[in-house]
């Protein structure tokens, strides 16, 4: 039940984008086909679980050293170098999803969707989903619940994704005054979207 709680909230009730408004950079530019979206989200979900499992060790380690100060930057660095292996797969196997992500997958470097996940996993007090208590007690965080955040939140930032490109190619062929195309008729939307997700609220 606690897993399935941790899942439906990561992505529903507190969507990363929608919700806690992270990862809007990659939610923008890179939403106006839903090919792109696609290949976005996945880049996102694995760098996101793989940067979680790394971080949350790694903070293991500061924590022994007594060095939690180096956090961040130890963060990024792993998230970047997790980047530049996606970075070199993609060219590699996909030519035309790398030359579509273009300047956006670099981006997922400084995506604050991954620092600020890798972040609250290891920092477990700042999960937004409660755990229950055992024995009196609040039950543990643990490796696995830390994952498993990680990989709804990934979901939960690629169904966002994927509904804003779906929305914003439909928006494409309607007749929207000039001046509200582009980028004032996508925040709009955007908008919308939110308070869509709104309605999830109190379900978890």
């Amino acid at each position: 039940m606690v897993y399935f709680l941790i899942f439906i909230s990561a992505i529903l009730v507190n969507n990363i984008v929608l919700s806690q408004f992270l990862g809007i950079c990659p939610f923008l530019g890179v939403s106006k086909k839903i090919d792109t979206a696609l290949g976005m989200s996945a880049a996102v979900a694995f760098v996101l679980t793989v940067a979680t499992i790394v971080t949350f060790l790694l903070q293991k380690l500061l924590i022994a050293w007594h060095v939690e100060f180096l956090q961040t930057i130890l963060f990024i660095l792993v998230i970047a170098a997790l980047v530049q292996m996606i970075e070199i797969m993609l060219k590699k196997v996909s030519p035309s999803l790398y030359q579509a992500l273009g300047v956006f997958l670099p981006l997922i470097t400084t995506n604050c969707c991954i620092l600020g996940v890798a972040l609250i996993v290891a920092d477990p007090a700042q999960l937004l989903v409660k755990l229950p208590l055992e024995n009196g007690e609040p039950m543990a965080y643990n490796l696995l619940n830390g994952v498993l955040y990680a990989l709804a939140t990934s979901i939960g930032f690629g169904l966002a994704l994927v509904l804003f490109a779906g929305i914003r190619e439909q928006l494409a062929l309607a007749k929207v005054p000039k001046a509200m195309q582009g980028t004032p008729i996508a925040l709009l939307t955007a908008g919308l979207l939110a308070m869509a997700f709104m309605g999830f609220s109190g379900v978890a």
